[in-house]
């Protein structure tokens, strides 16, 4: 096995904070030979070991730790029995239980960097965004069939992410065969057909079931704005709540096409309160400003804007335009519910950016709650960065 040595002073975060990410700049030499995807041993400059991680020379992240003991073994055993203890940790919660749609293992914050997967029913979705996962692809699809009984699993590992560890994209069936059936969840009462080809991450944002419970529970008697809708997540769940009338807007065509699909399998839902709109979000709501639209509660749940802390101004600017408008649309005493899941941008600063909004647009307001990830998306305390999504519930006078 090749051996990863630091430089000086730089083994503090795997020795004390046991971050599982070492930078190519902590990096001292390589001794031996080793293959992206390689387990290397990993030593302080003075050779003390610091555990065994999975080597990605093109990557910045140069190694990620599978393992702080020195001695573990990294092989197919050490991946079941991974495998099994993140199963094992959904299993004992009880938000989980009954839940089609569950994430499995939410990577480093499960203690398998660049590992996720994802379960709809009897059907697993893997992706694998680094070298070393990439590498121990076999192992880990045997552990998942081992600690689910799944019938099938498939492969989304076509995240751009993939080109940083200098991986092509893959996608395929990995284990069982393709469903005659289309692919569909019940979600707190309400069916969600998956297309875990080409949906977006894995199929469908597993991270936002119990936020979108809680907008079930908000939900009646209002008039609600459900912005960035994709296939209509947020949305049914409003309609299922008991929503006056729910407006759904989204760029994409075939995202909409797919959210008018969901509405049909739920014939218990009151489709004729449902209104679908195909528009930049943007534009849609300056749009209603100007004719005086107004709203109960609005849900701002956009994509991406800051991938990296190098995106966080351009992405804070954006977040600020989207957030000033929807105050400036919502009645006396509606509520505002608003999402970041850019990595670059912190629950302090996307406070900061919403208070700023709500001032610019005139408005008191307070939070009523912080939001987060579900449950079986966890937030590993060595691994702050793991806590990507991120919302706030706020009313506006």
């Amino acid at each position: 096995m090749a051996q990863l040595i630091l430089m000086p002073g730089k083994e503090r975060s795997a020795m004390k904070q046991r971050h599982p990410w070492l930078f190519a700049g902590s990096v001292g030499r390589l001794e031996g030979r080793a293959r992206p995807g390689d387990t290397v041993e990993v030593l302080a400059d003075n050779l003390r070991p610091l555990g065994r991680a999975a080597y990605s020379p093109q990557s910045q992240i140069r190694a990620r730790f599978w393992t702080f003991d020195a001695d573990e073994p990294v092989d197919d055993a050490f991946f079941k029995r991974r495998i099994a203890a993140a199963v094992a940790r959904r299993d004992a919660l009880p938000e989980l239980r009954g839940q089609d749609g569950v994430r499995l293992i939410h990577a480093e914050s499960d203690g398998l960097p660049g590992v996720i997967a994802d379960r709809y029913g009897d059907t697993v979705v893997v992706q694998l965004t680094s070298a070393g996962a990439d590498k121990w692809r076999k192992a880990i699809v045997a552990g998942l069939v081992k600690s689910t009984g799944c019938a099938r699993v498939y492969e989304r590992s076509d995240s751009e992410v993939r080109a940083l560890e200098g991986l092509e994209p893959t996608t395929g069936w990995l284990h069982g065969e393709a469903p005659t059936a289309p692919l569909a969840i019940m979600e707190n009462g309400v069916r969600l057909a998956v297309d875990i080809a080409a949906g977006h991450k894995t199929g469908f944002y597993l991270d936002q079931r119990e936020n979108r419970r809680l907008l079930g529970e908000l939900a009646a008697g209002k008039d609600i704005l459900n912005c960035f809708c994709y296939t209509g997540g947020f949305s049914l769940q409003a309609l299922a709540g008991g929503a006056a009338s729910v407006l759904s807007i989204d760029s994409s065509g075939p995202a909409l096409a797919q959210a008018r699909a969901n509405l049909a399998l739920n014939p218990q839902l009151p489709a004729e309160r449902a209104e679908w709109q195909e528009a930049d979000v943007f534009q849609a709501l300056r749009d209603f400003r100007q004719a005086g639209r107004k709203f109960d509660l609005i849900v701002l749940d956009p994509p991406k804007f800051a991938p990296s802390a190098a995106h966080a101004e351009r992405a804070t600017r954006a977040y600020k335009d989207i957030n000033v408008l929807g105050c400036r649309l919502l009645r006396p005493g509606g509520m505002l519910m608003t999402y970041s899941c850019s990595g670059g941008i912190g629950l302090e600063l996307f406070q900061k950016i919403v208070a700023g909004a709500a001032h610019d647009a005139g408005r008191d307001a307070r939070i009523v709650r912080r939001l987060a990830g579900a449950a079986d998306h966890p937030v590993a305390l060595n691994f702050p960065e793991g806590e990507y999504l991120k919302g706030l519930l706020v009313q506006v006078d």
